[in-house]
């Protein structure tokens, strides 16, 4: 078949670039996440950029009504399921309109049977493939793996999640934060709920310290996505410079039952410091028999209970792993285990000792004395 110029000329064009994806994630509803997308998608239009909403729930609030008035915004589809009829946003209208940036509310939300995609995610995920901008929104209760945390904390189950991938396709996190004293305050005045819901929601999931523990958990994970844009700048533009900006802790353990100990050692400096805390086990190979393998599957999981984030490496000696792994991940204290204390172990303990130090970045080395096991 011959083509046509049209056809050669776009197979030839370059592919258009991915849009940026800017989350605004919050601890609970009320924090300020939709009005702080919104004043950003305002000042933008205010520069000339082309903006508009592709949705946004404004439950009423007159301040979001307000705001969201000064955007163009895009007609939604409307949808008729089992006789009633439901409007979702309409990807294909927004990406015929073609704007440079659109505004993308409450990401985990779940679309009505009969839309373009399952979740609103994945109405993101078009876009930003598409090479539009996205401002969107989200609460820290709705990611994947925070939700049997959340429920264990508040006894809420949450049924709408985003993966935790989606979050690590972001090119920028912002918290929209409040303190829950305020939060609270919010909720009196009747700025978020009707003043009817305002007392079961105070006694319930608006709890004073719900609100704590969901706020630390947001603001935990805004500082890993901080942590990781770090990691990655320095990677790009300054190769082999070391990042200290958390500490993090790594203990080396073996299938010897003893390493209990440097485990318990290691989750006390962590506490001490607020640290975040590796356990690493080097697999050579020499652990194969019944018996080393339930001390190692014991230790791991007191590992586990303790707090620590478990790493299995392969690697042919213990100090080159440990340290590539070290330099991998940026860590800034490493706890050894020392129980040889004469002969030929104690040379090759040493030996291993000073191969590590050669090879790895500038680190902490604390040795820990165990009891021979």
């Amino acid at each position: 078949m011959v083509k046509t110029p049209e056809q050669w000329l776009k197979e030839a064009a370059p592919a258009k670039p991915r849009g940026s994806f800017k989350l605004f994630l919050g601890y609970a509803p009320g924090v300020g996440k939709t009005f702080s997308m919104l004043s950003e998608a305002i000042r933008r239009k205010s520069r000339g950029e082309d903006v508009v909403v592709g949705v946004v729930e404004t439950h009423g609030r007159q301040g979001i009504v307000e705001l969201a008035a000064q955007l163009e915004s895009i007609p939604r589809k409307k949808i008729d399921y089992k006789g009633t009829l439901f409007e979702e946003m309409d990807v294909d209208a927004i990406l015929a309109r073609a704007a440079r940036v659109v505004l993308v509310d409450e990401l985990a939300h779940t679309n009505i049977e009969g839309s373009k995609h399952r979740k609103r995610y994945e109405d993101v995920l078009e876009l930003l493939d598409a090479g539009v901008d996205v401002l969107s929104t989200m609460n820290i209760q709705h990611l994947e793996s925070m939700t049997p945390t959340v429920q264990s904390l508040t006894g809420i189950q949450v049924r709408e999640t985003v993966p935790d991938w989606v979050l690590q396709r972001t090119d920028e996190i912002v918290m929209a934060d409040l303190t829950p004293e305020a939060l609270q305050n919010r909720m009196r005045r009747g700025d978020i709920y009707p003043q009817e819901r305002v007392d079961r929601a105070l006694s319930n999931f608006f709890r004073e310290g719900n609100l704590i523990a969901l706020r630390e958990l947001a603001l935990r994970q805004v500082a890993q996505a901080v942590d990781r844009e770090l990691e990655s700048y320095r990677e790009r533009d300054e190769p082999g410079k070391r990042v200290a900006i958390r500490e993090r802790i790594a203990v080396c353990i073996s299938s010897n039952p003893v390493a209990k100990y440097l485990i318990a050692r290691g989750g006390r400096m962590a506490q001490a410091i607020d640290a975040d805390l590796f356990v690493v086990y080097v697999d050579l190979g020499q652990d194969e028999s019944e018996a080393n393998q339930r001390s190692l599957s014991a230790n791991i999981l007191f590992a586990q209970n303790v707090g620590a984030t478990v790493i299995r490496l392969r690697g042919k000696n213990v100090a080159e792993a440990v340290a590539e792994f070290v330099k991998e991940k940026h860590i800034t204290h490493v706890v050894f285990g020392r129980s040889a204390t004469s002969g030929w172990r104690r040379y090759l303990y040493f030996s291993a000792i000073h191969k590590f130090l050669r090879d790895a970045p500038a680190v902490d080395v604390h040795i820990v004395t165990q009891e021979p096991g």
